[in-house]
Order: structure tokens, then C-alpha cells, then sequence
């Protein structure tokens, strides 16, 4: 009797197992709401790049404050390892971006941009534009990566509620409609061999 109770339990796990596998996961299912659209790693001078499209949109609150001149933040997280049958999987990127978004009531204008470089537009909709579409991100130097290896990387965008200011840290806390993030997109890619290496 215990055994057969061992084995139902066992099998039971086993299909829950395989069934979980066959399930699609948040980040394969993200086609409603903010999503990753598409992911295009590219080597050029020696270098590899991160192209991504991102749909998301700001909308309520958080468009009320960007506009009233608070700086909004959005990071992306980006991933990139290979297996080793030896041991765990080898993370050869791990990388991030921010932007900045910000309106000056004085010279009615928006700023966008990552680090020290701040580029004007004339709306929200246009600022939001350089973090929808990532293009020529620089993550690794292809001398680090081996050619015809598969490699397994994922990327998501997310508002990053911790460099706003304290006030809007506690609101954003308590509140969903500051919880704007993508679910991961995977995907994967190889270098060939008759990609350029400079």
C-alpha cells in the first residue's frame, strides 16, 4: 500500500514536472502589455551590440509626474551565459542600461539619454523613443566570445523606481501603476566565423 502511494506521488510529480515544461513561461507568453518585441545581438569592429524594440507605454500617474518636470527613470537588464556540460552555466555578459527622461518647464522641452549624454525632443512620446528601440548598445568584445558556441542571453526593461526621488520611492512602493517592467525575452545567437573581428 506504500508502495503504490510512493509511486502515485512520484508520478504525479513527474507529469507536473513535464507539464510545467510544456507551459509556456511569462517571459514566452509577454505579448499583452509591456513586452520585449524583438532582440537582435550584431558584432561589428570587434564589438558585440544589443538591438531591441520594447512595447510598453506611460500612462496615469506616471506621465503626471514626468510631466510636472520629475526625472523618470528605465534600466535594461541584459543577460548573456553558455552551458558547460561540467558545470553551471558560464554568465559571459551582465550589463545595464539607464535612461534618463526629463521635462524643463522653462524651455518646454524633454531630455533623454543614458550616462552623460542627454539628447532634446519635443514630447514624452519622442523621449520614450529611445528606450523603446535600443540600438548599437555595446555589451562585449567578440575576443571574449568563441565562434560557433551557442550562447543564451534574455533582456527585460523596467522603470527603476530607486534613483527617483524619496517621496516617489514611497509612492511608487505603494502603488501598482509604478510596477512597469517587460517579463524576460530569451534568445540566442552565435558568432561565425566569417563575422568581422577587428
Amino acid at each position: 500500500m506504500m508502495l503504490r502511494l510512493l509511486l502515485s506521488v512520484l508520478l504525479t510529480l513527474c507529469v507536473a514536472t513535464y507539464a510545467g515544461a510544456d507551459s509556456p513561461s511569462q517571459s514566452e507568453k509577454g505579448e499583452q502589455g509591456e513586452h520585449v518585441v524583438r532582440v537582435e545581438p550584431v558584432v561589428e569592429d570587434g564589438k558585440l551590440y544589443i538591438n531591441a524594440d520594447i512595447d510598453f507605454d506611460v500612462t496615469g500617474d506616471l506621465r503626471n509626474v514626468a510631466a510636472r518636470g520629475v526625472p523618470i527613470y528605465f534600466t535594461a537588464d541584459l543577460k548573456i551565459v553558455t552551458g558547460r556540460w561540467w558545470w553551471f552555466d558560464k554568465t559571459v555578459v551582465d550589463e545595464q542600461v539607464t535612461w534618463r527622461i526629463v521635462y524643463n518647464a522653462l524651455t518646454r522641452q524633454w531630455r533623454a539619454g543614458s550616462g552623460e549624454l542627454s539628447l532634446p525632443e519635443s514630447s514624452l512620446d519622442d523621449a520614450l523613443s529611445v528606450v523603446r528601440h535600443i540600438r548599437g548598445w555595446a555589451v562585449a568584445d567578440t575576443a571574449d566570445l568563441e565562434v560557433g558556441k551557442e550562447y543564451q542571453g534574455r533582456i527585460r526593461l523596467r522603470l527603476d523606481t530607486s534613483m527617483l526621488a524619496r517621496p516617489f520611492q514611497i509612492d511608487a512602493f505603494n502603488s501598482s501603476a509604478w510596477s512597469l517592467a517587460t517579463p524576460w525575452k530569451n534568445f540566442t545567437f552565435s558568432i561565425s566565423v566569417d563575422e568581422p573581428q577587428h
